[in-house]
């Protein structure tokens, strides 16, 4: 059993595969994918995550890279030159590939589909139950106890299950039995879809994998059939090490998914390492497909003229997010903006990771930014800003009923720290942490297994987020707010 972990807080459809701006507006979040690094869970063979595990990669502080257009190492439309070589790709090792490795490698792939034939389809619905049993966190009936599940399963092994399909369906009531909207199965096809799922623009998801010393190496979890990077010459398995001659090594495969992202059409010079030999290719890749920017913002005169407000609307968290906002929010202070407006109103979220390194920006180094709680200890977490803010000028937040999860996490970081009031609606209440687990017949099961806390140790699930002010205030009156807030907060 492998385990898939999505970094979505926002609707995806269950039915298409997933792309970067995929949202479904019409429906409130169904779901929000995360990464505890649950003990118990380990013992199984793990996929990875996609864009950062919670335990290990949600406290780390990406660079600013860049703060204006003319700097951003993105905007380039002609390959970067990494050698003299005008070829497309070219080895920086030895030119050899491991051929022992590779036939190892074939072995093990043999294995993986001789084990997946034998596989019964008793022992599928055993592997779903041990994933609820040993990580499902029960935040809504609280009527599951282990007691019961396991009167369930015996209930439901005590007659043979005759085929697959009918393993499923035993699945799937399993299930919807614990009461949770967001716990749910995937068919092979639904699974595989997310599994190749991509964020970087060239067709590869990325995995944070421990070499046993303490290190973490970046590997490539999927990829995209017929994708720039397939077609380049990226295979499943091989590490990355270096986007654009920076080394990579220490990074969170959120920060390096965003490095890679850029303009449709520019290029990218991937530095990979396949398998143990050490065999290291320099790819230059041509993006096929970018994120669009979540990002607006205009300069406001306010007062007759006297006071500059800078005004930024975030549509959505996607891998661009946090990067766009710092060039917007650098530009609009060098035009003069002492204030600034945060509009989050019907951000339905999307990339979890990207919220948070959103939220850091404006918190003092130390500051809680989200706290994780769920039934395993390894999955209670506290996320805390490790850097000084991007900028400290007095905030609002604009948020609806429809601002939910990643954007609940920014908005109640900010306001529990005493960086911005909010001002609005109440928001929507989306604070679950689900994973995505593969199962060893290639089908999958989606958990909840955790939730948010606010700093103020506030469960953002169900009750949402009550604003400070319905109607734009004053910006004395703001200033007055945070000032009693920060006191209060000393005291």
């Amino acid at each position: 059993m492998m385990r898939l972990l999505l970094p979505f807080s926002s609707p995806l459809s269950a039915t298409s595969s997933p792309t970067t701006s995929q949202f479904l507006p019409e429906h409130p979040p169904p779901f929000q994918f995360d990464f505890p690094n649950l003990s118990k869970i380990l013992k199984n063979s793990v996929i990875g995550t996609l864009t950062g595990a919670l335990s290990l990669t949600l406290v780390f502080s990406s660079p600013l890279s860049s703060v204006a257009a003319s700097d951003d190492p993105y905007l380039s439309l002609k390959p970067p030159s990494s050698s003299q070589d005008s070829s497309l790709n070219h080895f920086d090792s030895a030119p050899e590939d491991c051929p022992k490795e590779d036939e190892a490698d074939d072995a093990e792939m043999q294995d993986d589909d001789f084990k997946t034939q034998l596989v019964t389809n008793e022992g599928i619905v055993e592997e779903a139950w041990d994933i609820v049993n040993d990580a499902f966190l029960d935040t809504r009936s609280h009527s599951w106890t282990p007691e019961a599940w396991q009167k369930q399963k015996d209930a439901i092994l005590a007659s043979p299950i005759k085929n697959r399909s009918k393993a499923h369906e035993v699945i799937k009531k399993m299930l919807a039995s614990l009461g949770d909207q967001y716990t749910r199965f995937l068919s092979p096809d639904e699974f595989s879809r997310m599994s190749k799922y991509d964020i970087t623009g060239i067709g590869i998801n990325l995995r944070e994998v421990s070499d046993g010393d303490g290190n973490v190496k970046l590997k490539v979890l999927g990829i995209v059939l017929d994708s720039p990077a397939d077609i380049a010459g990226v295979k499943q398995g091989d590490e990355i090490v270096a986007v654009n001659g920076m080394d990579v090594s220490g990074k969170s495969s959120f920060e390096v998914s965003s490095l890679l992202q850029g303009p449709s059409k520019t290029f990218v010079v991937l530095k990979v390492k396949h398998g143990k030999c050490g065999t290291v290719k320099s790819l230059k890749i041509q993006r096929q497909v970018n994120a669009p920017t979540p990002v607006s913002y205009r300069l406001e005169k306010v007062d007759n003229g006297k006071v500059s407000v800078g005004y930024i609307r975030l549509k959505e968290f996607n891998a661009l997010a946090r990067k766009d906002l710092v060039i917007a929010m650098k530009r609009l202070q060098d035009k003069g903006a002492s204030y600034f407006v945060m509009d989050l109103r019907d951000n339905l979220g999307g990339l979890v990771q990207a919220g948070i390194e959103t939220a850091k920006l404006f918190l003092d180094e130390g500051d809680t930014v989200i706290s994780t709680a769920g039934r395993d200890p390894e999955a209670q977490k506290t996320v805390l800003a490790d850097k000084k803010p991007l900028i400290t000028a007095p905030l609002i937040v604009m948020v609806n009923n429809r601002t939910a999860s990643a954007s609940e996490i920014v908005a109640s970081a900010l306001h529990d720290n005493c960086k911005a009031v909010l001002v609005g609606e109440r928001t929507y209440g989306k604070g679950l942490i689900q994973s995505v687990y593969e199962l060893r017949d290639g089908s999958g099961v989606v958990v909840t297994i955790g939730k948010y806390v606010t700093p103020n140790h506030m469960d953002i699930n169900g009750g949402g987020i009550e604003p400070d002010f319905r109607n734009l205030p004053g910006w004395d009156e703001v200033k007055e707010r945070l000032s009693k807030c920060n006191i209060l907060q000393q005291s």
